[in-house]
C-alpha cells in the first residue's frame, strides 16, 4: 500500500479516537524514526516518553528475540520466573516491598485506587473511600481513572461518573489539608504532572503532602507513569524530593515500548491484597517481563537517569534562552527529559511546523509544546532539534 492508501484504511477500518497526523512511521533506529516514504525524523515524543532506550536497542531485541524463542505467556495461576526476577530488581531500587503488574498506566493507577480503599476498610471503616486528586491531573480512561482526571473534556458523554474522588488545585498544600477528613483514604499525585502542561512542584509540596498524609493516617499514591523509570534524571521522580510514597504506579518507559503496567507498594498496605481481591491474565507475562527486566537493567547499567539529567538540562537552558528570542515564548519548564514550552499560540502550530521539519514533538495542553524524547539522546541530537525548532517558531510567528 502507499502512505495515501494507508492512511485511508486507517480511516475507514479504526476507531476515530485518535487526531492522527498525516504519516505513517515505519522504522526506527536510536533517537530516530522514518516514514513510509523514506522521510527521516528526529524523534522527541518516543511513543510519548515510552521508548526510553530509544528504538530497537540491541539488549532490547536480544530479550525480546531470547524469551520469544523460549515462553512467551502463561497465567498468573504458576510462579513466572521473569515476573519475579523484576519485582525483585524495582523492589531493591525503590521505596516498595512488593509489586503487582498488569498492561498499562490506567491499569496501575485503578489497581492503586482498589488497593488504597481495601486497605482502609481493613484499617478503618467501611466509609472510608475518598481520594483526594489535582486539577490538571491526568491518570487514564478507565471510568475510574477519567473520573480521577477530572478533565471535562474527557468525561463528557460518559457521566455517571465514579464517585469517590474530590479535586483540589495542583501544588497547593493548604487545599489538601482542607480536603481531607473522616472518608479521605489517600492522596493521589503525579510529582510532575505531564499531560497538565509539565507542571513543576515546589520544593516543599511533595514532602508536605508526605506529612499530611502521615498526620491523618492515609495513603500517599504516587503516580509516575509519565514520570518515573529514568525520565526526570533519577530513576523515580520521588527521589528529587525524598517524600517516598505508600503507592507508586509505572507503566510508559518499564518496558520500553512493550505494553505494561506495575503498582508497587509498601507491605503493610500491599497485605490488603490477597488471592482474589484483584488480577490480570496478561500482567507480567513472561514475554513483557523479562523485556522490562532488560530495559531496566540496561537504564542503570548505562545510567540513563543520569544521562537525562545532563542533557535535560543542557535542552532546558537552550529552550530557556528562546523567550528573549521569540515572541510567542512564553516560558519553559521541566526536569531532566520532561520539557515544556509554553507558547501564546496554539502549540499543535508548532508540533506541525516541527514536523514537516523532521522533528516530532507533541503538546500538553493547548499552549504547551511538550518534549519526551529518549533518555539516549545527546546534547548533540538537541542542537539539531532546537535548529528545527527555532524555524517553526519563527514561521509560526510570522
Amino acid at each position: 500500500m502507499t502512505t495515501q492508501e494507508l492512511i485511508a484504511a486507517s480511516s475507514k477500518y479504526l476507531a476515530n479516537t485518535y487526531a492522527r497526523f498525516p504519516l505513517v512511521l515505519v522504522r526506527g533506529q536510536g533517537a530516530r524514526i522514518w516514514d513510509s516514504d523514506g522521510k527521516e525524523y528526529l524523534d522527541f515524543v518516543g511513543g510519548i516518553a515510552v521508548d526510553a532506550l530509544g528504538h530497537c536497542h540491541p539488549k532490547m531485541v536480544e530479550a525480546i528475540r531470547a524469551q520469544a524463542e523460549q515462553l512467551i505467556h502463561i497465567s498468573n495461576l504458576y510462579h513466572i520466573e521473569p515476573q519475579i526476577r523484576l519485582a525483585q530488581l524495582l523492589v531493591e531500587h525503590s521505596f516498595a516491598d512488593r509489586a503487582f503488574f498488569c498492561n498499562s498506566g490506567a491499569e496501575a493507577n485503578e489497581a492503586a485506587i482498589k488497593l488504597a480503599r481495601k486497605w482502609a476498610k481493613d484499617h478503618w471503616s467501611s466509609d472510608r473511600h475518598e481520594i483526594i486528586v489535582m486539577h490538571h491531573a491526568f491518570h487514564g480512561r478507565t471510568l475510574a481513572t477519567v473520573t480521577a482526571t477530572g478533565n471535562p473534556k474527557y468525561l463528557h458523554g460518559f457521566e455517571p461518573v465514579v464517585p469517590g474522588f474530590k479535586h483540589v488545585p495542583y501544588n497547593d498544600l493548604k487545599a489538601v489539608e482542607r480536603a481531607i477528613d473522616s472518608r479521605t483514604c489517600a492522596v493521589m499525585v503525579e510529582p510532575i504532572q505531564g499531560e497538565g502542561g509539565v507542571n513543576i512542584p515546589g520544593d516543599d509540596y511533595l514532602p508536605g503532602l508526605r506529612r499530611l498524609c502521615d498526620e491523618a493516617g492515609i495513603l500517599l499514591i504516587l503516580d509516575e507513569v509519565q514520570s518515573g523509570m529514568g525520565r526526570t534524571g533519577k530513576l523515580f521522580a520521588y527521589e528529587h524530593w525524598g517524600a517516598a510514597p505508600d503507592i507508586m504506579t509505572l507503566a510508559k518507559a518499564l518496558a520500553g515500548g512493550a505494553p505494561i503496567g506495575a503498582m508497587l507498594a509498601r507491605e503493610a498496605v500491599a497485605q490488603s491484597f490477597v488471592p482474589g481481591t484483584h488480577a490480570s491474565t496478561f500482567g507480567g507475562s513472561p514475554f513483557v517481563s523479562a523485556i522490562a527486566r532488560a530495559v531496566v537493567r540496561t537504564m542503570l547499567e548505562e545510567d540513563l537517569p543520569g544521562n537525562a539529567a545532563r542533557v535535560g538540562k543542557y535542552f532546558l537552558d537552550r529552550l530557556s534562552a528562546l523567550k528573549g528570542k521569540c515572541p510567542i515564548v512564553a516560558l519553559a519548564r521541566g526536569k531532566g527529559l520532561i520539557l515544556g514550552l509554553q507558547v501564546t499560540v496554539p502549540a499543535r502550530d508548532i508540533v506541525t511546523a516541527c514536523m514537516r521539519r523532521g522533528l516530532l514533538s507533541l503538546t500538553a495542553g493547548d499552549d504547551v509544546v511538550r518534549f519526551v524524547p529518549p533518555l539516549i539522546i545527546t546534547e548533540a541530537d538537541v542542537d539539531a532539534a532546537l535548529t528545527i525548532l527555532e524555524a517553526a517558531l519563527a514561521e509560526v510567528a510570522k
